[in-house]
Protein backbone atom coordinates (compact mmCIF):
# COMPACT_ATOMS: atom_id res chain seq x y z
CA UNK A 1 0.00 0.00 0.00
CA UNK A 2 1.72 3.49 -1.22
CA UNK A 3 -0.92 5.37 1.04
CA UNK A 4 -1.32 5.37 4.85
CA UNK A 5 -5.28 4.87 5.04
CA UNK A 6 -7.13 5.83 8.47
CA UNK A 7 -10.73 4.32 8.91
CA UNK A 8 -12.98 5.45 11.50
CA UNK A 9 -16.97 6.31 11.82
CA UNK A 10 -16.14 10.30 11.47
CA UNK A 11 -14.13 12.99 11.07
CA UNK A 12 -13.11 16.30 12.93
CA UNK A 13 -11.18 19.51 11.75
CA UNK A 14 -8.10 18.66 13.95
CA UNK A 15 -7.83 15.55 12.04
CA UNK A 16 -6.25 17.62 9.43
CA UNK A 17 -3.71 20.60 8.41
CA UNK A 18 -4.67 24.18 8.74
CA UNK A 19 -4.33 24.44 5.12
CA UNK A 20 -4.88 21.71 2.86
CA UNK A 21 -7.68 20.31 0.36
CA UNK A 22 -10.13 17.57 1.36
CA UNK A 23 -11.36 15.57 -1.40
CA UNK A 24 -14.18 13.19 -0.87
CA UNK A 25 -15.17 10.15 -3.30
CA UNK A 26 -18.24 8.18 -2.37
CA UNK A 27 -17.79 4.59 -2.30
CA UNK A 28 -19.54 1.16 -2.60
CA UNK A 29 -18.89 -1.65 0.04
CA UNK A 30 -17.05 -3.80 -1.93
CA UNK A 31 -14.59 -0.93 -2.39
CA UNK A 32 -14.18 -0.38 1.12
CA UNK A 33 -13.63 -4.13 2.09
CA UNK A 34 -11.16 -4.00 -1.15
CA UNK A 35 -9.07 -1.14 0.76
CA UNK A 36 -9.69 -2.51 4.50
CA UNK A 37 -8.23 -5.47 3.40
CA UNK A 38 -4.90 -3.76 1.96
CA UNK A 39 -4.52 -2.10 5.54
CA UNK A 40 -5.64 0.31 7.33
CA UNK A 41 -4.89 2.66 10.38
CA UNK A 42 -7.57 1.90 12.79
CA UNK A 43 -9.30 5.17 14.17
CA UNK A 44 -12.30 4.02 16.16
CA UNK A 45 -13.52 4.33 19.44
CA UNK A 46 -13.83 1.12 21.64
CA UNK A 47 -16.77 2.14 23.08
CA UNK A 48 -18.35 1.70 19.60
CA UNK A 49 -17.98 -2.17 19.21
CA UNK A 50 -21.37 -2.51 18.31
CA UNK A 51 -21.33 -0.55 15.08
CA UNK A 52 -18.05 -1.94 14.55
CA UNK A 53 -19.69 -5.69 14.91
CA UNK A 54 -22.50 -4.28 12.81
CA UNK A 55 -19.53 -3.73 9.94
CA UNK A 56 -18.48 -7.37 10.09
CA UNK A 57 -22.26 -9.30 10.16
CA UNK A 58 -23.52 -6.75 7.42
CA UNK A 59 -20.40 -7.20 4.87
CA UNK A 60 -17.79 -9.32 6.41
CA UNK A 61 -15.49 -6.64 7.18
CA UNK A 62 -13.41 -7.14 10.28
CA UNK A 63 -11.19 -4.19 11.78
CA UNK A 64 -8.91 -4.40 14.65
CA UNK A 65 -10.48 -1.90 17.76
CA UNK A 66 -7.78 -0.06 19.35
CA UNK A 67 -7.44 -0.01 23.44
CA UNK A 68 -8.35 3.79 22.89
CA UNK A 69 -8.92 6.40 20.28
CA UNK A 70 -5.54 7.43 18.74
CA UNK A 71 -5.11 10.57 18.09
CA UNK A 72 -5.07 11.28 13.62
CA UNK A 73 -3.21 14.12 12.34
CA UNK A 74 -3.92 12.76 8.32
CA UNK A 75 -1.00 14.04 6.52
CA UNK A 76 -1.08 14.81 2.93
CA UNK A 77 -1.01 12.36 0.42
CA UNK A 78 -2.98 10.35 3.51
CA UNK A 79 -6.58 9.47 3.44
CA UNK A 80 -9.37 8.33 5.99
CA UNK A 81 -12.12 5.91 5.13
CA UNK A 82 -15.37 7.02 6.74
CA UNK A 83 -18.47 4.77 7.58
CA UNK A 84 -21.33 6.78 8.06
CA UNK A 85 -24.28 4.76 9.51
CA UNK A 86 -27.91 5.70 9.81
CA UNK A 87 -30.93 3.64 11.37
CA UNK A 88 -29.09 2.26 14.23
CA UNK A 89 -30.85 2.93 17.36
CA UNK A 90 -28.66 4.12 20.27
CA UNK A 91 -27.91 0.95 22.73
CA UNK A 92 -29.50 1.41 25.94
CA UNK A 93 -28.73 -0.86 28.78
CA UNK A 94 -27.58 -3.45 25.79
CA UNK A 95 -24.53 -3.80 23.65
CA UNK A 96 -25.55 -5.16 21.01
CA UNK A 97 -27.55 -4.51 17.96
CA UNK A 98 -29.92 -7.47 16.33
CA UNK A 99 -30.03 -8.59 13.52
CA UNK A 100 -32.74 -6.58 12.33
CA UNK A 101 -31.86 -3.48 13.25
CA UNK A 102 -28.24 -4.22 11.48
CA UNK A 103 -30.39 -5.26 8.23
CA UNK A 104 -32.49 -2.66 8.37
CA UNK A 105 -29.64 0.21 8.51
CA UNK A 106 -28.15 2.64 5.98
CA UNK A 107 -24.15 2.44 5.81
CA UNK A 108 -22.46 4.81 3.85
CA UNK A 109 -18.48 4.89 2.64
CA UNK A 110 -16.70 7.73 1.84
CA UNK A 111 -13.06 8.25 1.24
CA UNK A 112 -11.52 11.87 2.09
CA UNK A 113 -7.98 12.51 0.76
CA UNK A 114 -5.92 15.14 1.83
CA UNK A 115 -3.69 17.14 -0.69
Amino acid sequence: MNTKTYFGFGIAPSMFPANCNIGKQELTPEAAKAIIAEGIVPCLNPSHKASIDALSTRFGITVEIPAKAPVVLVAPGEQVLVMGVAGLPRLEGRHEYTAEEVAGAKFAFAMFTVS
